[in-house]
């Protein structure tokens, strides 16, 4: 399909250490320009729902100062370079933010975080017999906290509106897909 909308510019805003921003000049399909912003985020990066061996899920409590509260996430991160495997971001970020690793990762979804305004991707995997590590590697800057939940807890916090953050709802709502599409093969 050949479409009418265009882009015929795109120009440096900022360019910041992990996020680089952008005009676009922009055609509309009835021949109007606007300008339109455009972040380009191209490390991208990788999210784990990590999976206890009695079935619960461990989330991290972390403050988030963009939106000025403590949120309820799955653990995440940025690939350390342009080339790093998500999978071994995915094992990184589990490792550091709840102190436990695990030899059975498998991918899960891959998600494109806000493809309106930003090339920001996040693949999602699935961490099965976690085994306790020598405990937490946090960056200077976190703060976190972690908590093991059932499925079902979380699938009601998401519910009720109070877990949003995308990724995280993406990767609980995949995973219990994933565990019914499993029981209903059996």
């Amino acid at each position: 399909m050949e479409h009418k909308l265009r882009r015929l510019d795109r120009t440096l805003a900022y360019k910041g250490g992990v996020l680089t921003f952008y005009r676009d000049t922009m055609e509309l399909p009835d021949g109007k320009i606007e300008q339109w912003d455009f972040i380009d985020h191209p490390r991208g990066g990788a999210c784990i729902v990590p999976v206890l061996p009695d079935g619960r899920i461990l989330m991290i409590h972390q403050m988030r100062p963009a939106i000025d509260r403590e949120t309820i996430e799955l653990p995440a991160g940025a690939r350390d370079s342009l080339t790093e495997n998500t999978a071994d971001t995915a094992a990184r970020e589990l490792r550091e933010e709840t102190g436990y690793t695990s030899d059975k990762i498998s991918p899960l979804i891959k998600l494109k975080t806000a493809v309106a305004y930003c090339s920001e991707f996040t693949d999602v995997y699935l961490a099965e017999d976690l085994v306790p590590a020598d405990g937490q590697h946090l960056d200077e800057a976190e703060e976190i906290n972690v908590e093991a939940f059932e499925l079902e807890t979380l699938m009601e916090k998401i519910y009720a509106g109070e877990i949003q953050d995308a990724k995280t709802v993406a990767g609980i709502m995949a995973y219990a897909a994933k565990i019914s599409r499993d029981r209903s093969r059996d």
